[in-house]
């Protein structure tokens, strides 16, 4: 039983990941490896700084990955796939606006 459950598993990946990749698959690789980017920039950002720190660059990264695969789930029609990247889409403009307005705010400061 377990190996007919593994035999169709690996069936299953095989017939995601054998057949033709087009450039609507394309863009959604796009989109998930500009989103793992991000987990990256941030990972190296903390190692350097020896404590958690979130440079700008995670928020554009996550904005990117998150526009480019939610672009890909409405191509998709997957209204799960949708609903999470919209919500996602939002918060990181939201955090990428307060940045730049705390950064405005310290440059009119006298």
């Amino acid at each position: 039983m377990v190996a007919d459950i593994m035999h169709g598993l690996g069936a299953y990946l095989w017939s995601l990941f054998s057949g033709p990749i087009d450039l609507v698959v394309l863009v959604g690789l796009l989109g998930q490896a500009l989103f793992t980017a991000r987990f990256l920039v941030q990972w190296i950002a903390s190692e350097r700084a020896g404590r958690s720190v979130i440079p700008l660059s995670f928020w554009f990264f996550s904005l990117g990955g998150s526009a480019v695969l939610l672009a890909y789930a409405l191509y998709r029609r997957d209204p799960v796939f949708i609903l999470g990247q919209s919500l996602g889409t939002v918060i990181y403009l939201r955090n990428l606006a307060l940045i730049f307005r705390e950064k405005r705010r310290a440059r009119e400061k006298p």
